[in-house]
Parts: C-alpha cells; structure tokens; sequence
C-alpha cells in the first residue's frame, strides 16, 4: 500500500514539476532548461532527444507525468502567471529566484556524482563568466529588430537553446531585441507565420545538438554538469530585480520575503525527492 503511495506521490511530484518547467519556458528570465537540470530530469530528457525510440521504453515512466505538467504549466497556469508577472513582475521573478536557489545545493550534488576536478571547478568558472558577459552585453545594447521570417527562425532557435543548454533563457536573449513579445503573443494567437519557422527551427536545433549534448554528459559527465551549474548561477544572479529593492523597504521586505518562500518550497520539494528515492531503491 505504501509502495503505491510512494508512486503517486512521486508522479503528483513530477506533475508538479513539469507545470513549474511550463511556466518557467514562457516566463521572462526564466529557462526551462534550467528547471530540467534542477529537479534531476536534465539527463533523460536529453537521452530522450537524442535516442527518441531506444530510450522511449527507459523514459517513459519518469517523463510521462512531467510532459503532462509542461502542457498545463505552458498552456493553463502560465496564462494566470502572465497576470502576475504584469502586474508584479519583480515579486513573481523574486520567487522563482527563491526556488531555483534553494535547489542549487541539490544541482551541486548532482555535479559532483562521478567526482569533481580541478577541470570541474574550471570549467563551472569559465561557463559563468561567459554567461555573464553575454547577458549584460545584451541589457547594455538597445537593439531593436522588426520581426519577420528569418527573425522568427532565430527565436524557434533560441526557443530550442533554452532547454538544450540551461541558464539560455530564450526571453533573455529576445528581449533586448524587441522579438520577446510579438513571439509569444504570435504563440499565444496560434499565427502560423510565427509558429511554423519558430516550430521548424527549434525542431531542426534540437535534433542537431542533442546528441553532441548527450554524448558531454556520457563522456564528460562531471566537467559538462559543472559548467550547467555555473550557467545557472550566472542567469538567476541576472535576473535578480536588484532595483526593486531600493524602491521601497516594504518593497525591500516583501522580495526577500518571496525569495526566502521559494527557497524553502525548494528544499522541501528536494527532501521529498530524496525520500521518495531512498525508499525505491531499499524496494
């Protein structure tokens, strides 16, 4: 009874997290990718993209319930986050600052699984470093660009890199462009102009970097999985609202407040996951 328990517990869990990776996809700042990586699901899912039919069998229980949070999370929660994030956007980034923070001790761990080396350590400095010179590159150049065929192919591509490679956040990198809102309300209105380049060029990007991902994280697991932490610190130190702190002190108060709530909602989920773990693998 309790094995039973245990299963539904841990695919209620996975739901849960697959409507957290929906709405992180569509979220300014937030990257599915990243949340792939932090709930321990990076690695099949990338098995998975890149062996769709030998892994199918291997996967299908682990990312069945996460497919079916990622619908709800893109398609249904999301549309009611995209209220808050308009109307409180720096609280509801403060959140998902919180949770994505409470769950690095777990990333770390997860990084150091097969070892850690000096060329770990080097290589989660150098990816940090890298991502940090591209996202402030883009906030401090003003561009803006009009949409059109080929833009709209470079956003399915962005799109496609935010869940290939963690911390990629494709709002990120379409904001500074002024692509960031006519593709998701493009999305949103189902227009096949936006949605069939963007659809193919996403496509065509993940069947072409999957495998050459895949196959780090087979042959280089500890200096490729470092570097993704490294990613993540980079891109949730970035999208801190650091401005919304000096606005008020009762604004001051309550960001804390709501980064301090994700990171306890985090550590709880990753105690649970243990524990869930923990009793599988004693059955």
């Amino acid at each position: 009874m309790k094995t039973e328990q245990n299963k539904w517990g841990l695919f209620l869990i996975r739901i849960i997290e697959g409507i957290l990776i929906g709405v992180g996809a569509v979220l300014p700042g937030i990257s599915g990718g990243v949340l792939c990586v932090i709930f321990g699901i990076y690695k099949p899912v990338m098995q998975f993209l890149a062996h769709p039919f030998k892994t199918f069998k291997k996967n299908m229980v682990l990312l069945t319930p996460v497919a079916i949070g990622v619908i709800i999370g893109f398609l249904g929660i999301a549309k009611i986050l995209a209220f808050f994030l308009e109307k409180y956007p720096d609280q509801s980034v403060c959140l998902f600052v919180g949770l994505i923070g409470g769950m690095l001790p777990s990333l770390f761990r997860e990084a150091g699984e097969q070892g850690r080396s000096r060329g770990s350590f080097i290589s989660m400095i150098i990816a940090m470093a890298a991502v940090f010179a591209l996202l402030i590159s883009l906030n401090v150049a003003s561009v803006t660009i009009a949409p059109n065929l080929v833009w709209y192919l470079f956003c399915g591509f962005c799109l496609a890199m935010s869940i290939i490679a963690p911390g990629m956040s494709f709002s990120t990198l379409l904001m500074p462009l002024g692509l960031y809102t006519p593709f998701i309300d493009g999305i949103g209105s189902l227009d096949m102009s936006v949605l069939l380049p963007s659809g193919i060029a996403a496509l065509a990007t993940i069947i072409l970097l999957s495998k050459g991902v895949n196959y780090l994280f087979e042959n280089h697991y500890s200096v490729s999985f470092h570097a993704i932490c490294g990613i993540v610190i980079a891109a949730t130190v970035m999208i801190i609202p650091f401005e919304s702190f000096t606005v008020s002190v009762s604004a001051a108060v309550i960001n804390i407040g709501l980064i301090a709530l994700g990171v306890v909602l985090a550590l709880l989920l990753d105690k649970f996951n243990q524990k869930i773990d923990v009793k599988n693998n004693n059955e």
